[in-house]
Formats: C-alpha cells, sequence, structure tokens
C-alpha cells in the first residue's frame, strides 16, 4: 500500500494554486518541525519558520509568501495577532493555528486551526483556503478548521 503525497504529474497538480509558498510562525519547535514536514511533502514552499513578530513582520516584507499559518502565543511582546496586522496591510491571508482562537481574529484571519490538529488537517485546511482564494468550490472542511469573511 502507497501512504505518501503525490507532488506533481497528477491531474491535481495542474491547477493553478493561489497558495506556493508558506510562512510558518510557531514557537514550539515540534510543532513547528511537524508544520515544516507536512507542508513540503505537500508541495508547498516555506518562506521560513520563525517564533517572533519581528522575524515574521521581515520575512513577509521581503514577499513571496502567499499565506501566514500562525499561533497566537509566540515568544516576544507581540503576538500571533500582531502577526496577522501587519499580514492584512499586506493583503496576505492568515490561518490561525491555536488552541484558542481569539474573537479578534475574525477580522484578521481567514480561519482558525484548532491545536491539536494533524499534518493531513493542516494540509486539507490550506487546500481549502486556496479554494478561497481562488473561487473555487469549498471542499470538505477538515475537523478544527472555522473559516471567517475573506479578509478585505
Amino acid at each position: 500500500m502507497f501512504f505518501g503525497l503525490v507532488k506533481e504529474g497528477g491531474a491535481v497538480s495542474k491547477r493553478r494554486k493561489a497558495i506556493r509558498t508558506v510562512l510558518v510562525v510557531e514557537d514550539e519547535p515540534l510543532v513547528a518541525f511537524d508544520n515544516e514536514h507536512a507542508l513540503a511533502q505537500a508541495g508547498y514552499g516555506i518562506a521560513a519558520t520563525v517564533d517572533d513578530h519581528d522575524h515574521a513582520v521581515r520575512v513577509m516584507d521581503e514577499g513571496g509568501v502567499d499565506l501566514v499559518i500562525a499561533d497566537v502565543a509566540i515568544h516576544g511582546e507581540k503576538t500571533g495577532i500582531d502577526v496577522a496586522r501587519h499580514a492584512a496591510l499586506r493583503g496576505l491571508p492568515v490561518l490561525f493555528v491555536t488552541g484558542r482562537c481569539p474573537v479578534e481574529a475574525r477580522t484578521l484571519a481567514i480561519g482558525c486551526l484548532s491545536k491539536p490538529y494533524g499534518p493531513r488537517d493542516l494540509i486539507a485546511a490550506i487546500g481549502v483556503i486556496d479554494a478561497l482564494l481562488r473561487g473555487a468550490r469549498r471542499p470538505k472542511l477538515p475537523p478544527g478548521l472555522s473559516l471567517f469573511e475573506l479578509p478585505g
């Protein structure tokens, strides 16, 4: 049996994706590593994996980021909410990945994926967001994913 993810060559990969490169903002090293691994296996580029606001802002300002996935609680005085505010100024969609989605997330993010989540749920959540950004039919939501109104 084959349980791996197919990257290229299939009919699915011929569709144009809105999300190709992801910025991971996560301060728990094991979660960050798991996210990176799942994203890479699914064929996404990783702009960077950072654990604080200032590094996240630098990466977003350099360009080349299609989606920000951010925990709310990160290192430093500023939070993932502050990261999302900066992303909104740059027109970047944000998916919060957190144990507790704050109320203000609804105006700053496209959705919230509840921790704990598995790699398949993360990839499925990004697939849903990709479909929404492309204006395609929304796929089935993975467990733990809440969607908000599209920002802007």
